[in-house]
């Protein structure tokens, strides 16, 4: 193996390991620190017990224990060997392992002290995957707890080290500078004036993979979002392919032959563009790679716990990504980088990786902590603790499966845990057990279910149309992890005279989604949706899904979804797999999922009051029936509820009820002193069943809703001796010089006026005021039509000032009314002159 930057560090590493238990290594891509170091390690001997490496992929892992199993020139399995779940080669002389995928933790749990082990080696730990995270907190409290011997190290290319630090503080610090080959760069951001990053990226790709292929020499690796990108980039980039030329794709799904394909070093003589996922952004050395192209992009779940549903978004890498990607130019030669942003942008993106415990479902990891004895993540060490809501939901989840009792682990949780599965699939397969002496061959159907489920090969939304794929021939895959299963758990009885009915997938599934089981809520009727149209259901925990029409399944009434998303373009998640569901088989095998409910509410639109009782499943009414045992009690609170949703507007207002309620608002305001309750709208609504309750009996329809008498309640909120000072303080009308009582206008926002004609004010020279003389009436003196001349809060002021100019123009156009001289000495009249 050549000399890599990493074996100038050697020395001062092996020391570290020597004197400390912890040992944290810094070194930038094609260091070697995948590979050249655990080889040493193994060389030299230092320890006597085995290694366990710690990788965050699957094809990361397989790679590197095939290279380093190479280089020994052995196979794999012997001194150097691989677990990951579904695949394993490892052997009694295996001294170094490569793990993936939770299995760390799984063997921490089956052997606490890890007593074979000397060194955890965590790598690539910049990628903060969730697996890695939870891995680093056991082997800590295994290290603190049991082995204080057990040696970690923690591995990373570009690390936030001082966070790393704070949480393992006795750690030694190691840096290995410098990478194999220096990496120039240059900045072509897409255009988006007139499209999306959507539309502009296919487009961008080929131009500048035309580009390098003009520049540079050597191989190209494209770096895409997700596979629907390389699948449209690989088609329009065909037209470049010939004898010379390969465009491979490179993700996770693919086979292990087309994943090889990709990395493998090619004939001589020719090129190859890579169009890869963040797959190949670490821990991988893809032979004869001298130019990235880099889209910026990377496709990332992220966990709703509102839905229990995840939602694959397309976002920015980090800035941490982006010097990960460029490195793959370097490891082998002089590279070229090109990125499709500005160069401005680039200290715009985030500084490090979005650690995957913030956004993923964490059931499994939760059962996890749970079987090891931690009641929560804070008492783990962990540099970022989830939020709440994903806890609360995974704890949910948990204890509807049986998993957790009053928050502990129960027997039913320790037996989940040890399949090695997902918390769902293993009650699945754990109640298919207890159901095979009724339903025999009920748990091989489980089997290949759980089979088909955690596969990669791609299945057609009706699960019980891939069962009779997989009997006729086809995800033999699947079908020989079924088989491995079956033989692993002895209950499994595979022989060909047990019954083989798929009439009970859809209850297989029901046991692990109780709530993604789903109704349809769509108007066509059933089977009728229009050509192209999405069929639309909701599921029991009300989460609104949607399917193509032209499915097997459009026609049933009730679902178990498997696999949806949450897509970024709408509301509704979109179903990828899914089973039709018997009813009847549900209410005989679990029926612990339904509720019966007396259901008594005021329909808003209806404006009636609605009794049922509904038989429920989750948030999903199965049936109703009219109910009419039901209490006054019941019907009044119903009404109340439908009220206290729909606002105060619904109630039976009018001029008079309406008056009051301004007259009470403005009492409140006014004279704070003599203790008048708050009347807006929000203290309303909160106090409903002290003033409104006792006035809906009765109440059942629109005819009954009209009569609230809602002046009395809205008064029955004050005594008897405040709703006295309330007519002494803000009277509904006010006694005018000529001994009319005009009706008063209150405002909750002014003070109240007075529409009085000008005749009837002669002689009025005070300034009128309510509330104890604090708020002055505003005056508006009207013509003897009834129509505005002067409104003021100044009478002294308009009669020894403007009143003569509308004298002046008033007089002349109604003669036949009073108009002194001098008003204030004028006697007030209601009259014309001639019956003055």
């Amino acid at each position: 193996m050549a000399a890599l930057p990493i074996t100038s560090v050697l020395p001062s590493l092996f020391t570290a390991l020597k004197s400390s238990n912890q040992v944290i290594l810094q070194a930038p891509p094609g260091a070697g620190k995948s590979t050249l170091l655990p080889l040493k390690l193994l060389q030299e001997k230092i320890f006597s017990g085995r290694i366990l490496m710690l990788e965050p992929r699957r094809l990361a892992a397989r790679n590197i224990a095939t290279f380093m199993a190479s280089q020994l020139q052995q196979k794999v399995g012997e001194d150097v060997g691989y677990r990951m779940r579904g695949d394993t080669k490892v052997s009694k002389s295996t001294r170094l392992e490569v793990v993936t995928e939770g299995i760390l933790t799984r063997m921490i749990q089956q052997d606490p002290e890890l007593s074979d082990y000397d060194l955890i080696i965590f790598d690539e730990f910049h990628e903060r995957s969730l697996n890695a995270d939870i891995g680093l907190a056991f082997a800590l409290e295994v290290q603190q707890g049991l082995r204080d011997d057990l040696k970690l190290l923690v591995m990373s290319a570009t690390l936030d080290s001082e966070a790393l630090q704070k949480m393992l503080p006795d750690a030694k610090l190691l840096t290995a500078e410098g990478r194999c080959f220096p990496v120039s760069y240059s900045y072509h951001p897409m255009n988006l004036q007139r499209s999306t990053i959507k539309q502009a990226l296919p487009g961008a790709i080929v131009a500048t993979v035309k580009l390098a292929l003009q520049q540079q020499g050597g191989n190209i690796l494209v770096f895409l979002p997700g596979v629907s990108e390389i699948k449209r980039c690989q088609q329009q980039l065909q037209e470049l392919v010939n004898t010379h030329l390969q465009v491979l794709p490179l993700y996770g799904q693919l086979t292990q032959q087309q994943q090889q394909a990709a990395i493998n070093p090619i004939a001589k003589g020719l090129r190859k563009i890579v169009l890869a996922t963040n797959i190949a952004e670490t821990s991988l050395t893809i032979e004869g790679i001298s130019v990235v192209i880099d889209s910026g992009l990377e496709r990332k779940v992220s966990f709703s716990p509102r839905s229990g549903v995840s939602r694959l978004q397309t976002k920015r890498i980090s800035q941490a990504s982006a010097t990960q990607r460029a490195g793959r130019a370097g490891r082998l030669q002089i590279g070229h980088c090109y990125r499709l942003w500005r160069e401005e942008d680039h200290s715009r993106l985030e500084p490090q990786i979005e650690p995957e415990i913030l956004a993923a479902d964490l059931t499994s990891t939760c059962l996890e902590l749970k079987v090891w004895g931690v009641n929560s993540f804070a008492e783990l060490a962990l540099l970022d603790q989830p939020s709440v809501a994903n806890v609360d939901y995974a704890e949910g989840l948990l204890t509807d499966l049986g998993a957790l009792e009053s928050g502990n682990c129960s027997k039913h949780g320790q037996a989940l845990a040890a399949f090695g599965m997902s918390p769902r699939l293993a009650h699945m397969l754990l109640t298919a057990q207890a159901w095979e002496d009724e339903l025999p061959g009920i748990s091989w159907l489980a089997c290949r279910l759980i089979a088909l489920l955690e596969g990669s090969e791609r299945l057609p939304l009706d699960l019980d149309f891939a069962l009779q794929q997989m009997a006729s021939g086809q995800f033999n895959q699947a079908k020989r992890q079924a088989q491995q299963w079956a033989q692993r758990f002895s209950f499994v009885k595979t022989s060909s005279h047990h019954r083989d009915t798929n009439a009970y997938t859809g209850l297989l599934l029901a046991l692990a989604y109780p709530d993604r089981i789903a109704q349809r809520r769509d108007n066509t009727g059933r089977g009728q949706a229009g050509h192209g149209q999405d069929v639309l259901y909701m599921l029991s925990n009300g989460l609104g899904v949607k399917l193509m029409n032209d499915a097997s399944l459009t026609s049933a009434e009730l679902l178990v979804v498997a696999d949806l998303s949450l897509t970024e373009q709408g509301a509704d998640a979109m179903v990828y797999n899914a089973c039709a569901l018997d009813l009847v088989e549900l209410q005989i095998w679990l029926p612990q999922l339904f509720s019966q409910q007396a259901f008594v509410q005021w329909d808003l639109k209806a404006q009636k009051l609605i009794a049922q009782q509904r038989q429920c499943l989750g948030k999903l009414v199965l049936s109703r029936k009219v109910l009419t045992d039901i209490t006054p009690a019941q019907k009044q609170t119903a009404v109340l509820a439908g009220i206290r949703k729909a606002g105060l507007s619904v109630l039976p207002w009018n001029e008079q009820n309406k008056a009051l309620l301004t007259r009470l608002r403005c009492a409140h305001k006014w004279l704070p002193e003599l203790g008048f309750v708050d009347y807006c709208d929000a203290a309303l609504i909160d106090d409903l069943e002290n003033w409104l309750l006792p006035y809906l009996t009765g109440v059942t329809g629109p005819a009954q809703m009209k009569k609230i008498p809602l002046t009395e309640a809205l008064s029955s909120r004050l005594a008897w001796s405040l709703q006295q000072r309330l007519d002494k303080e803000l009277p509904t009308h006010f006694t005018v010089p000529t001994g009319s009582k005009i009706k008063l206008r209150y405002n909750d926002n002014s003070a109240p006026s007075l529409p009085v004609r000008i005749q009837e004010m002669f002689g009025q020279a005070n300034k009128p005021a309510v509330a104890n003389g604090r708020v002055p009436i505003v005056i508006e003196l009207l013509s003897p039509a009834q129509r505005p001349l002067q409104i003021t809060q100044d009478l002294l002021g308009f009669w020894n000032g403007s009143y003569a100019e509308v004298k002046k123009e008033m007089k002349g156009r109604y003669p036949k009314h009073y108009w002194p001289d001098n008003p204030l000495e004028a006697m007030p009249t209601r009259r014309v002159k001639k019956h003055m």
